[in-house]
């Protein structure tokens, strides 16, 4: 399916799972600007960037936590919008989100500044995923107005049917094993939108959440209530280099657990920056690292394909912070 959009069509996205449908649409060319943090694919890389966060990276999780509370609590947004760079680059369409105002700049924010700033005619293509399905409807709502609702269509069906393929194989088992999907490290933050649901296709049971909940914060007799046979730690934003800065308190608290999974060394960290919470194309992906998680005898060939992408938490190698990761 070669459709593109109109050569002439200038797109800017504000968060990376955009990008990512976009570019799956054959946008990337028409890319003019994106976020600070579109880093795939590499079409996307080097554009003008639109985005800027307020909340320092180099704290911990932690840290980090409470300088977004204490912004939100402010009625601040976490992102601030570059306008010089918008007016120069002068997208035709803009495709941000008004799902969580952690992760992008508030739609409210971008309204305005298009408003404010740009053309009556741009349009804001506004994606809010809580369940896969939206998720994949998202290829839907960009490729009409992106002018390749077929492409769309093909792109679709064709990430449904990865998705249906890997819940084959997984339904064929006999054992289920409880999952608990860990999406912060401090305070300890528990999977929920998508993520019961890519549990459930890789042949487990969600543990705490369902499909569109939205991330609940668990303290530690929460957590000692629980008995998972697998935990999957992929902290929103935070590549393995990232999560390796925490090793020693993150290896102290799930020591601390009187888990089968700890007991068993079923403990994983994934990169969850690339992974698990970006709701675009590589939600599929994220399936195939999970599915490896679950069942790893019969998903042997995700393991091997996506080795590096994720990693027993034993083999997750303390580096303090801001300190780089040679080895894993």
């Amino acid at each position: 399916m070669n459709q593109s959009p109109d050569p002439n069509l200038k797109i800017a996205s504000l968060l990376p799972s955009a990008t990512e449908i976009v570019c799956l649409l054959g946008g990337g060319p028409n890319l003019v600007a994106v976020s600070h943090e579109c880093d795939w694919p590499s079409e996307a890389v080097g554009k003008p960037i639109l985005t800027s966060s307020k909340v320092s990276f180099s704290l911990s999780s932690l840290g980090i936590d409470q300088d977004v509370r204490r912004i939100l609590e402010h009625a601040l947004g976490v992102y601030d919008i570059d306008t010089e760079a918008l007016v120069a680059t002068s997208p035709d369409v803009i495709v941000t989100q008004d799902l969580c105002d952690v992760c992008a700049v508030s739609y409210s924010d971008v309204e305005r500044a298009a408003r404010e700033l740009l053309s009556p005619a741009v349009k804001l293509v506004n994606l809010r995923p809580t369940r896969l399905a939206e998720v994949l409807d998202g290829l839907l709502q960009a490729g009409s107005v992106l002018g390749v609702d077929e492409r769309a269509k093909f792109e679709r069906a064709r990430l449904q049917a990865r998705l249906d393929a890997i819940s084959a194989r997984a339904n064929k088992l006999d054992s289920r094993p409880t999952v608990l999907t860990i999406e912060w490290i401090d305070p300890v933050m528990i999977g929920g939108t998508w993520m019961p649901e890519l549990v459930e296709l890789a042949g487990g049971i969600p543990l705490v959440t369902k499909a569109g909940d939205h991330a609940p914060t668990l303290n530690n007799k929460e957590l000692r209530e629980l008995a998972p046979d697998v935990v999957l730690i992929k902290p929103c934003g935070f590549k393995i280099e990232r999560t390796a800065q925490e090793a020693d308190a993150l290896c102290e608290l799930i020591a601390s657990m009187p888990w089968p999974a700890a007991r068993d060394e079923r403990v994983f960290v994934a990169d969850g920056n690339a992974f698990f919470n970006r709701p675009g194309p590589r939600l599929v992906e994220s399936l195939e690292i999970l599915a490896a998680c679950v069942h790893p005898e019969e998903f042997a060939d995700f393991a091997k394909k996506h080795a590096g992408n994720y990693i027993p938490l034993k083999n997750l190698k303390s580096t303090g912070p801001g300190v780089p990761m040679s080895e894993i």
